[in-house]
């Protein structure tokens, strides 16, 4: 199979409004999204309903003239009716008991086979061509758990924004994660 490229939506000022853009600086790093992307064999490009998901990956659609297809699996997993209190406290329980979900929220298990599904469909849709997803973190996370079962709270934790994985398979169920993304020092060129 060919690589898989998972992006997590770069910046966006929080609102409650889940279809909030990328702020400036957001913006300013869905660029550099498109620079480290572009140079790979990419075929399609698949993004979360969210505004932040597909602004996040526009700049690499238009530079390679591909469409952005809507994949509605590829949303954030909904953590439950808020507001919390604690939010990296409300989201660490579910790390801790995958089982476990917020009053009208999404289990960690039910948010990974959600977005192993779309993984699995897409790949059979895509079995020699490259393609992107451009999600949300706490998906993104999920889907390299199933993976890497070494991903955990403190990888969600230590994600960017935007971020950047690829996942390659290899003979057997061999499977290698690379994060491509790097963040710039302040003053410094990229």
């Amino acid at each position: 199979m060919s690589p898989l490229y998972l992006v997590r939506h770069a910046h966006a000022d929080w609102s409650p409004d889940e279809n909030r853009s990328l702020s400036a600086q957001g913006f300013q790093a869905s660029n550099r999204v498109a620079e480290i992307l572009h140079s790979y064999p990419i075929r399609a490009i698949y993004a979360s309903p969210s505004q932040r998901a597909r602004q996040t990956i526009a700049p690499l659609a238009t530079r390679l003239g591909l469409a952005v297809h809507i994949e509605p699996s590829l949303q954030e997993r909904e953590l439950g009716k808020g507001p919390f209190e604690d939010f990296f406290k409300a989201v660490k329980v579910t790390w801790q008991d995958p089982q476990f979900a917020h009053p009208g929220g999404e289990s960690n298990v039910a948010a990974q086979h959600r977005g192993l599904a779309v993984v699995r469909r897409l790949l059979e849709q895509h079995p020699t061509e490259q393609i992107v997803f451009s999600t949300h973190g706490n998906l993104l996370a999920l889907i390299l758990q199933a993976f890497d079962p070494a991903v955990d709270f403190a990888f969600w934790q230590s994600l960017t924004m935007p971020d950047i994985f690829s996942i390659t398979w290899s003979s057997g169920d061999n499977v290698a994660i690379r994060r491509l993304w790097q963040a710039i020092e302040p003053g410094v060129e990229p």
